[in-house]
Order: C-alpha cells, then structure tokens, then sequence
C-alpha cells in the first residue's frame, strides 16, 4: 500500500494537536482550582455573585388599569354615598396665612370612632389648592368625586386626602441633604401636625401617602424621599428635572439613601411615576426614573395616551388610590 504524500501527514498531524487544543481548552478546571468557573457558588456570569432581589415589605399590588381617555363615569358625580371637602385657614412656620382643602371620606362624621388615612395631593404649578376639587374637564380634578366612586365600588380605602396650596414653596431645584425645603418644613411644621391635631387620622407613616402632578411632583420627590419617616408611598404625576443640573443635583444629594439596600423596605408601595406620550415632562419622568431603576429602586412607570393634562392626571389618582395603604403587617419604621 503507498504511503501518504508527506504533505497529507502533516495536515493530520497539525489537525490532531488543534482538537487536542480545543478539548484542554474547553476542559474544566478541577474541582477547587483557580480559575474555576464557580457555577452555583458565587461566580461570574447572570445572576452570579449578587444577592437575589427581596419580596417588598408589603405583597406587591396588582395595578389597575387606567380608564380610557374618553371616560368620564370614575369621575361623574354619582348616585353613591359622597364625602365632604372644607376649606382650612392656617398660619405656617413662617408667618404666613395659608389655605388647604380636606377631602373628608363618606360615613367620616356618623362613625366617631374609625381613624383614617391620608393622602396629601398637590396641585401643579400656576395652580392652588383648589385646582384637584375643581369640576371642570380641562382644569380641575374631581378628586372628591373620583374617591367617592372608588370608595362606594370598594375599590379604595376611605381615606381622608389634604390638598395643600404648594404654590409659593415648590422648588424644581433639590435642597441640600439636611436643610429641608420651604415646602418640606411647611409639611412637617404646620400642615401634618394640623391635620393629625383636627382630624381622626392614623398617625403613622405606614398611613401617609404623598402625591402631586408637574409642580407638586417636586414636592413629593424633595420632600418625600428625604422623610420616608414621615411618608410611605410617593406618587409623581407628570413630572421631572427639567435640566441636567438639577437632575444631577438630585442623584448627589440621595445617594446614600438610593444605594442603602434597605431603602426598598421603606416603601409599602413601590415608587410610582407616570406621563402620557405626549406630556412635555415626559423624558424629564424617565431621566428621574432611570436613576431609581440603576439603584435597584422598586417602581411602577406608567406610560398613557395623552399629554399634560388633567384627563391624565384624573386617570393617574383613580389608578393609584386604589393601591394606597395596603393591609399589611409590615413594621413601621
């Protein structure tokens, strides 16, 4: 038999010492050896070497379904029990004379002995505090209407709601860690210490809920977030820093708070915001957004139909009131 042409050998050869290359390199390491690949202890790769997310402190709420656009029935004034809205004169720290309306739940004045919780609402910029009570399509809220339904269809906890007039104290530019807004000290000094002094409130944390729209969206992120011992759900409609270096500020000055793993534990509910397509605070909500999302912040981020609006903002309460104050036996902080 004729023996292969040298050339053929030493394709063979050359072949034979690849494959072997090939089968020591995709070998693994012995069991303990550096380099080893580490599977299910700790190594590289997805999910390796970082700790699972945790359950929130409260069971994650299903969040509803906005209304459509068009519907106008959440907000109508219905034939089912209806609360009571007065209107409060007060003087806050600074001396100055101020006005707020309390929502007041149905049954609020036949049942002495039930305590309630609060969800404080404010208004956007240009506005006051009558702007979420007004009964106008294209300029008010209804908010008392929009409770009434919810709470008759049992789709809400009655809750008592506190609309603040935040015009002349809301800041698009975060304070300093430490040094609290003129909105924030005006919260803290006057408006809760008032409500929890006059009405039967639940005066705790786990029982205070903070929202706003546009303007009042600054108030819930820079008063909110620095006294989540003071608040536990924070609610931002249409809103976010309109420029970069307010944004940045905004990230400096909650560092620590955003990458403290326990910070998740502080809210019953995860951090909402939400925009219509349209809304021109729209990518100034996602750029705030992303800073939650890069510190493993838990959240909802709702996306609607339309702009900056009160159709939305009407949408936007009806959703989340009826994830507010959930029942759970989660430990105040």
């Amino acid at each position: 038999m004729t023996a292969p042409p040298v050339k053929i050998l030493v394709y063979r050869a050359i072949l034979a010492l690849s494959i072997t290359g090939c089968l020591l390199a995709q070998a693994p390491p012995p069991s303990g050896a550096a380099g080893a690949s580490g599977a299910g202890r700790g190594g590289r790769g997805p999910g390796r070497g970082m700790a699972a997310p945790k359950k929130g402190v409260c069971p994650l709420p299903v969040l509803p379904a906005l209304p459509a656009d068009s519907d106008t029935a959440f907000y109508a004034q219905n034939d089912v029990p209806h609360g009571k809205v007065e209107a409060v004169n007060y003087k806050n720290y600074a001396g100055a004379d101020k006005r707020m309306q309390v929502y007041l739940p149905p049954g609020y004045e036949t049942t002495p002995g039930a305590r309630y919780p609060v969800l404080y609402l404010n208004h956007g910029g240009g506005g006051n505090d009558l702007d979420w009570t007004k009964v106008d399509q294209r300029q008010g809220g209804s908010a008392n209407f929009i409770l009434d339904n919810l709470i008759a269809a049992g789709k809400a906890k009655k809750m008592i709601v506190v609309m603040p007039d935040s015009s002349k104290c809301a800041s698009a530019t975060p304070s300093a860690p430490g040094k609290d807004d003129a909105c924030t000290q005006e919260f803290l000094h006057d408006i809760i210490p008032y409500v929890d002094s006059h009405y039967r409130t639940k005066a705790g944390r786990e029982a205070r809920a903070l929202a706003g729209l546009s303007m009042g969206g600054f108030v819930v992120m820079h008063t909110g977030l620095p006294h989540l011992d003071t608040f536990s759900e924070l609610y931002v409609y249409s809103s976010g820093h309109t420029n970069d270096a307010d944004l940045k500020t905004f990230e400096d000055n909650f560092q620590d708070l955003l990458k403290d793993p326990n910070t998740n534990d502080l809210f019953r509910v995860p951090y909402y915001m939400a925009a219509g397509e349209t809304d021109i605070a729209l990518k100034n909500g996602q750029k705030v957004m992303a800073i939650f999302n890069k510190n493993g912040i838990r959240n909802f981020w709702v996306l609607s139909t339309g702009g900056h609006e009160w159709p939305n903002w009407r949408r936007y309460l009806n959703q989340t009131a009826q994830i507010m104050f959930p029942d759970c036996d989660a430990p105040s902080k």
